[in-house]
């Protein structure tokens, strides 16, 4: 647990370290945000490089009292805790890629996201891609709780169908991290957008409907 908790800081601080130590070389004005046409369509202070590490902070925070929470309501052992704690490095990983993009793309004052050969779209979602299935893999662990997990109305019945409605999300979380990895490979653009809202919303309710199921037959 010591270690996952410092490599859990290093994540958290270093999108500030990293931007603290680019910032005198950053150009005076950077790209502040790019349209869907991956054009910029305004230009900010470099200053407003700092905006990912403070929210890289601000995420790192709440995820640790969200695992405090969940910690709380687990009767023995630290599973859910442990499990907060994966899912906020992961999360932090993705924070720290995003950081490195929107620092290249500033200190090359690009105009043009098409011209960079790594999609943006790609490089998120295929992050939660892998975020999904390693949740998918450790939600079994999860003891009943309401800040984590396959959280629905008739999973929060007892103990027994908590348990095997976070069986079900974890199949479904590692099926659909492996589809849309898959489809950051294959696609990008506003194609890879669409494809990756379209299985998270089949995912939404497949899960949502297998939790009524194994409620009503339990």
């Amino acid at each position: 647990m010591k270690t996952k908790k410092t490599v859990y800081y290093i994540l958290m601080y270093l999108p500030l370290v990293i931007v603290l130590i680019a910032l005198p070389y950053l150009p005076e004005k950077i790209p502040a945000h790019y349209g869907f046409d991956n054009q910029v369509d305004r230009w900010g202070n470099k200053y407003e490089a700092l905006l990912f590490p403070i929210i890289s902070l601000l995420m790192g925070y709440f995820l640790l009292r969200m695992a405090k929470l969940a910690a709380k309501q687990e009767g023995h052992g630290e599973n859910n805790k442990n499990v907060t704690i994966i899912v906020g490095i992961l999360l932090l990983v993705l924070f720290n890629a995003l950081n490195a993009y929107s620092l290249y793309t500033s200190l090359h004052k690009v105009e043009n996201l098409s011209s960079v050969s790594l999609d943006i779209g790609q490089l998120v979602f295929g992050i939660i891609g892998v975020l999904m299935i390693v949740l998918g893999n450790v939600m079994p662990k999860l003891r009943m709780n309401s800040t984590i997990g396959l959280r629905t109305p008739w999973s929060m019945k007892n103990e027994v169908i908590w348990k095997k409605c976070q069986h079900i999300g974890g199949i479904s979380f590692i099926i659909g991290g492996i589809i849309i990895i898959g489809i950051c490979i294959a696609m990008k653009g506003t194609s890879c957008l669409l494809s990756v809202l379209g299985v998270w919303a089949i995912l939404i309710v497949i899960d949502v409907f297998l939790t009524y199921i194994v409620a009503k037959r339990n």
